[in-house]
């Protein structure tokens, strides 16, 4: 698969983001994907869409939590799901801008 990437792993433009794409993304980033991961990225797909920005990490677990209850909704489940940074792993994997929070 051909993607076009910036120089932190996003994809240059959302619009060729699909489910194959999310999958390659989650395969260079040694993630195997879970419909966990899946509720996670298509939620924070529909935030972006809803907002037109991309919160911070403490506004990013709130809104999960909001969302799915704080099972999910927690610092501990999210690292699991996506290490190293919850938030700009969740924003790369679902084919969203790099969070300007996020280094």
């Amino acid at each position: 698969m051909d993607l076009t990437l910036t120089e932190h792993g996003f994809l240059v433009n959302s619009a060729d983001w699909n489910e194959e794409v999310a999958t390659e993304l989650a395969r260079l980033n040694a993630i195997v994907l879970t419909p966990e991961h899946w509720e996670i990225m298509c939620f924070m797909r529909d935030y972006y869409a809803q907002f037109n920005y991309l919160p911070n990490t403490r506004i990013f677990v709130k809104a999960v939590a909001n969302k799915f209850g704080t099972q999910k909704g927690n610092s501990p489940y999210l690292q699991r799901l996506f290490p190293e940074s919850p938030l700009k792993i969740t924003c790369l994997l679902a084919g969203l801008p790099k969070p300007p929070t996020c280094l």
